[in-house]
């Protein structure tokens, strides 16, 4: 699918997509976005918005499962289990800020929502960790584009 020809729309739907438990890469889209010459700021909010509502999705994927549909169905162990539930409890909401991380961040989501941390923190500490690395890399790409 051709992302930049739906425009705004195609990068919410990119940016929500690879947020979600579907293997695929948003930066891609927002980078050859700014390059073709739309808008820094709206591509930065739409792209973030996007980005958390996926994520969200994920979380919201944990919030209604449990470890042991999930040890059955994804095979997940025990061990893995326990090392994501230590670092829950002491990190808590703070971990949604590395939500946009590349394999791990898939699995904070939906480690947060199984744990049944707070929503709304986590959404806000979601939100800041993504828009954050679309500011860097919208700031790093602007001066490039047309």
């Amino acid at each position: 699918m051709d992302w930049i020809e739906l425009g705004y729309l195609g990068l919410f739907l990119a940016t929500f997509l690879a947020a979600t438990i579907i293997p695929f890469t948003s930066e891609a889209v927002v980078g050859a976005m700014i390059l073709a010459g739309f808008d820094p700021l709206i591509c930065l909010l739409i792209a973030s918005s996007g980005n958390t509502l996926g994520g969200m999705s994920s979380y919201g994927l944990g919030w209604l499962g449990d470890w042991n549909k999930l040890h059955r169905w994804l095979r997940v162990h025990k061990e893995k289990v326990e090392f994501w539930k230590v670092r829950i409890d002491r990190f808590g909401a703070y971990l949604a800020l590395l939500c946009w991380a590349p394999f791990i961040g898939d699995i904070i989501a939906v480690a947060l929502g199984v744990f049944r941390t707070k929503p709304l923190p986590v959404f806000s500490y979601m939100l800041i960790g993504k828009a954050a690395r679309y500011a860097i890399l919208i700031w790093v790409l602007e001066p490039m584009s047309t």
